[in-house]
């Protein structure tokens, strides 16, 4: 549904966002157009870009896009979905997604390091990892906190979310585990097993247990 773009287009794509007062340009899962960001970014650089660049993605990512990125990228915001390569290949159709997620992380935190925020509380540069809560603890985030505090930082600034909700293929004949929202509880035990992991940097805006939401 979108429109075709060469470079130059792209670049101009860019300055116009950063015209209207974005604060980033943030590719949605780009790693299939990384060569052709990779021939608009100098251009849009060239003609005054200044605003960071954000990689965003799922975090199933080869190794190889991710080194093209190197020293273009200033913030990195994947999504770790899942631990157990069992039900990631359930759920996500890819039992390698766990071991691509942890590669890619790991790489993503050697490039860019911890997130860093400006004086507004901004993210300028740095590493921001999403986990989504899952019914019944599915998902494994008490094993994706624990290797975010030891095997990448304890600084790791995290995101745990609590918004799933079944849709498109997922019903009670197909996917009965995961046919209901989560609970206030179960994105509540997430927060204290990350803690208890070691990690300190999450973002706690309007979490749904504090409004009330939930059971």
């Amino acid at each position: 549904m979108g429109l075709e773009a060469r470079p130059e287009r792209l670049a101009q794509m860019m300055l116009d966002l950063q015209e209207m007062g974005c604060h980033n340009i943030n590719f949605v899962t780009p790693e299939h157009v990384v060569p052709q960001l990779l021939e608009a970014l100098p251009l849009a650089v060239a003609r005054g870009l200044r605003l960071p660049i954000v990689y965003n993605t799922s975090a199933y990512d080869s190794l190889d896009s991710l080194h093209l990125m190197e020293g273009i990228v200033d913030i990195y915001m994947p999504d770790f979905k899942f631990w157990d390569d069992r039900l990631s290949l359930r759920f996500l159709k890819a039992k390698d997604y766990p071991e691509a997620a942890r590669q890619a992380v790991k790489e993503m935190q050697r490039q860019v390091g911890p997130l860093k925020m400006d004086e507004n509380g901004m993210a300028k540069r740095g590493l921001l990892v999403r986990h989504l809560v899952m019914p019944g603890e599915i998902a494994g985030a008490e094993s994706i906190m624990r290797f975010l505090a030891e095997e990448i930082s304890p600084d790791t600034y995290v995101n745990i979310m609590d918004q799933y909700y079944p849709a498109g293929k997922v019903t009670a004949e197909k996917y009965a585990e995961i046919n209901r929202r989560t609970t206030s509880r179960e994105y509540k035990q997430a927060v204290e097993v990350a803690r208890a992991a070691g990690l300190w940097r999450f973002d706690e805006r309007r979490p749904r247990w504090r409004l009330g939401i939930g059971d």
